[in-house]
């Protein structure tokens, strides 16, 4: 059941009738440039603009557009209409654009020129080469003398501190049986008394 025939059977039995009709609001629609069709109650400032699609309406992004007519909507927040302008105001703002454009460019152009002429010469560039090669060399000396310093001072003290030599000697008994046990107190598995055999641990 639809929520009109609920409210009609409640009234019914309350004693009144209701009549609800929907509403119908008129959407004026208009065409951008492009082709894209906008709907809205009507295109003043203030008031809701969306895109006609299938499906759903869609709030109208930030942003100006060009109309069909020549004019210009302007969005500044979304699907709210801020303003509709003429053509002829963006063209005049086109023109102080392309002015401001071409300054840029020329100061651009000036500092390309100047980049140029920052670029190293042959000589600079292998002067600068020689110095770098002369600081590795020194670096690297520097290292060498230090790895010489170094040998020569362990060869020193290993020749200052001469240890004795171990000789052997097969006539002395050696006591082979190892006399530790991992965890005495606890009671012997069958793993415990084999390995005690085998190594002879009683």
């Amino acid at each position: 059941m639809k929520a009109n025939e609920i409210l009609n059977k409640i009234k019914n039995i309350v004693g009144e009738k209701v009549n609800l009709s929907e509403e119908k609001i008129e959407m004026a629609e208009i065409t951008l440039e492009n082709g894209t069709v906008l709907v809205a109650e009507s295109f003043e400032a203030g008031k809701s603009v969306f895109i006609k699609t299938e499906d759903e309406q869609i709030a109208l992004p930030v942003g100006e557009y060009k109309l069909e007519e020549g004019k210009i909507l302007v969005v500044t927040e979304e699907g709210l209409i801020d303003s509709i302008k003429e053509a002829a105001e963006e063209e005049v703002v086109e023109e102080e654009l392309s002015e401001e454009s071409e300054e840029v460019k020329e100061t651009e152009l000036e500092e390309e020129e100047k980049e140029e002429m920052n670029y190293v010469t042959k000589e600079e560039f292998t002067s600068a080469v020689e110095e770098i090669k002369a600081m590795i060399d020194e670096k690297l000396g520097n290292k060498e003398e230090m790895k010489e310093e170094v040998i020569e001072d362990t060869k020193e003290e290993l020749s200052a501190v001469a240890p004795e030599p171990v000789k052997h000697n097969p006539e002395a008994e050696v006591d082979n049986k190892v006399n530790f046990h991992i965890a005495s107190n606890r009671t012997q598995t069958t793993k415990d008394r084999v390995f005690d055999k085998i190594f002879n641990n009683n």
